[in-house]
This record gives structure tokens, sequence and C-alpha cells, in this order.
């Protein structure tokens, strides 16, 4: 009675909720607020980051499976969900994404008065931040195992350090190769801001060649698999395949965000101003900007070396030794 004067259902229109009806919520709710991580899939289906794993756990097909109800979704079966994932190899922060449309699937429920009780679903601890990035010799390499047709993407997501999302919804229209810049516009970046993205010479090449000029520009066909395969090959990944799932193999290894590292280190080592940097890439705050500009062991050796031929300089100069000038120059 408590439930229902704060307008929650009844238990008996509870116990008629399933799975199929938080996940449809879940969708519906992702789609009002214009997220930019729901995606749409080869088939026309939508889809979360973590959302094709609950659904094999809970065994939901739209056609078939509605999935179990809401009252068997507890606790206790997220842990079961969490183990059966750490058994198939997945990290933590993977296994978190899951986590995570789970327990949001569940409030929207409970703020929709669908459901008096929300059980609570526990985050694994996440590894600290990736601190992944590339040479540009082990990306030369990486890219001739690449198919043809996904150059391009990989070469800008490497030199120019665009998040995938944004990549893969730039049009043809938002290319200008003469002045070599592409536009990002508000709807597509992450914080809503447009910006032009310059482009290193090689990519306006490749774009220059591809044919015809309409619709999306970044063909991304296969490249899961693909990207496997090649980072295992040539040794920044390793690939692990399940005997009951040969299709789906685990992956360990580089990953595609760690070239937006990339580029702000090798932008920042050419010597670019890390506000412009921030430009390019799209990093908003200082704070954020700091987890991607990676500094080695290499770069601190450097700079060290750099300043010590600038202090030379400066103490020839003083003293009037312009052969040494000369020479360290």
């Amino acid at each position: 009675m408590g439930d229902r004067d704060r307008g929650f259902s009844p238990l008996s229109d509870v116990k008629k909720i399933r799975y199929a009806d938080l996940r449809k919520g879940l969708l519906a709710n992702y789609t009002e607020k214009g997220n930019k991580s729901l995606r749409t899939m080869a088939n026309g289906e939508e889809t979360i980051c973590g959302l094709p794993q609950l659904d094999e756990f809970f065994g939901f097909d739209k056609n078939n499976n509605h999935g179990p109800s809401v009252v068997q979704i507890t606790t206790d079966k997220a842990r079961q969900f969490v183990a059966e994932r750490q058994k198939q190899g997945a990290g933590n922060a993977v296994i978190n994404r899951s986590l995570a449309c789970l327990r949001r699937m569940l409030k929207i429920a409970h703020e929709d008065g669908k459901l008096p009780i929300m059980p609570v679903i526990r985050l694994l601890k996440e590894p600290s931040a990736r601190k992944g990035f590339v040479e540009l010799g082990k990306f030369e390499e990486l890219l001739g195992l690449l198919p043809t047709h996904l150059r391009p993407y990989i070469t800008f997501l490497y030199f120019c350090g665009g998040r995938r999302g944004e990549a893969e919804l730039i049009e043809w229209t938002q290319v200008d190769l003469e002045r070599r810049l592409i536009r990002l516009e508000g709807d597509q970046t992450k914080n809503e801001d447009a910006r032009y993205v310059p482009l290193p010479s090689r990519l306006v090449t490749m774009l220059d060649e591809i044919k015809p000029k309409q619709g999306r520009v970044f063909d991304t066909t296969n490249l899961r698999k693909e990207w496997i395969k090649a980072c295992a090959a040539c040794g920044l990944g390793t690939k692990i395949e399940f005997e009951d799932k040969p299709y789906d193999p685990h992956y360990e290894g580089l990953t595609l965000h760690d070239f937006r590292r990339s580029a702000a280190r090798n932008l920042r080592l050419a010597g670019v101003p890390e506000t412009v940097i921030m430009k390019i890439g799209g990093w908003k705050t200082r704070s954020v900007f700091d987890r991607y500009a990676i500094v080695n062991t290499d770069d601190v050796t450097a700079a060290m070396r750099q300043w010590e031929t600038a202090s030379l300089k400066k103490l020839a100069l003083e003293n009037g030794e312009t052969s040494v000038i000369l020479e360290g120059s």
C-alpha cells in the first residue's frame, strides 16, 4: 500500500516487467538525451557499449526471448554475470561497461515508478588510466599489415588524435582537401564544440584516391577482426581464442584510443603549443589533456640534453665564444 501511495506499480505488475522492457527504456533514454555513445549496427539495431554482453547473459532475443523477469535481476545475479565474464577473460573495465548499463536501466525503471526497489549493482575496481602510445616506426609496421580500406581511418586517428566516434561520423561534405582540413560539427563531438582538424599530407593523398566521395569518409568494415590480427602479427597485442567461441576472441594490447595519446605526445614533441594540440584533439580541460600528453624516459632525457645545449650556448654567448655557439648549433 505504501508503494502504491508513492506511485509505484504493485508487485504483480512488477513481475511482468522483463529484461527486454528495461533494455527498451535504456535505449529510449539514450535517444532522448542524444547520447553519442548510442550506436547503430550494420543490421540497423541500436546498441550501447556493454549491452550485447548483457543480452547474451540474460538470453535476450527480440523475437523469441525477452529475458527474465525484473524480480530475478538481483545483486547476486549481477555477481554471477561478473564471474562469467571474468571466466571468459574480460577485464574489469570492460565488465564495468555492462554493469553500468544494467544499473542505469534499473534506475530508469525505478525513476519511472515501475520498480519500487532497485537492487545494488556494484562496479569493479578498474586499473589506472592507460599510458600506451606507439612510436612512428611501429605504427608504419602496423599500418602495412592492415587492409587498404582501413588505412585512411587508422592514419587519421594516429596523426590527428580524433575520437573513434567522431571519425566514423565524418561525411565527405566536411572535408576540404585543398585546405587540408576536416570540420567536425558540434553534434559530432563529445563536448559539443565544433572544430577544425588539420590533415597530414599522406592522409590527404589517401583521401584524394577514394572514389566516389559520397557519404561517410572512413570505411571501418571488419575493423575489430583486422585490428586484432594486425596487432598480434606485429607484437602490439595478443589474441586468445576460446574453443566455444572461436568467432569472438579475447584481445589484450594496443587499442585505437591509444592513438589519441600518441597524437598528443607526437605533436608536443614536435613543438606544437599545447593549447593548439588541445584544439586539434578536442580536449576541453587541461586536467584531461594531461592524462594524454604522455612523457616517457626518453622524453625526459632529451629534455635535459636540450637544456644543457641551451645553457652552453648562453654561457658561450656571455663569454663571447661564437665558435662554441656555432658548434653547438
